[in-house]
């Protein structure tokens, strides 16, 4: 048994938000001001409604503009990148990679400007 707080007991879930948390800090840095009012969350899997056509990848993540009376969000899916990423480190950069893009859709800019340590995350298979 491990005490709570150490980071062997977080579960995948925790360093998951953790991998969230740690790319949307990085960005509200330089884009603090144009992220005000923007909601991150974490969603286990997206909704069916996420995919435009049936050929479609399964997203990773996406934007939802404010309507409603609701905020922006972006949210990231977790399943369908811990499947995707190769071990801890590849889903760290493939979190922030998904981060980098979403926010970069909003903006209306390329992802390399919103941050400069953009790479597309390569999961290999190429």
């Amino acid at each position: 048994m491990t005490p709570g707080g150490l980071p062997i007991s977080r579960t995948r879930a925790q360093r998951f938000d953790d991998f969230v948390l740690e790319a949307v800090g990085r960005l509200e840095r330089q884009w603090g001001t144009e992220l005000a009012g923007v909601e991150f969350a974490v969603e286990d899997v997206p909704p069916v409604d996420a995919w435009t056509l049936p050929d479609d990848p399964i997203p990773l993540g996406n934007l939802y503009l404010a309507e409603g009376g609701l905020p922006t969000r972006i949210v990231v899916y977790r399943r369908p990148a811990e499947i995707r990423a190769r071990d801890g480190e590849d889903l760290g950069a493939l979190v922030h990679d998904v981060v980098v893009e979403e926010v970069a859709e909003l903006l209306g800019l390329e992802p390399e400007t919103v941050d400069p340590d953009y790479d597309v995350f390569d999961d290999g298979d190429e």
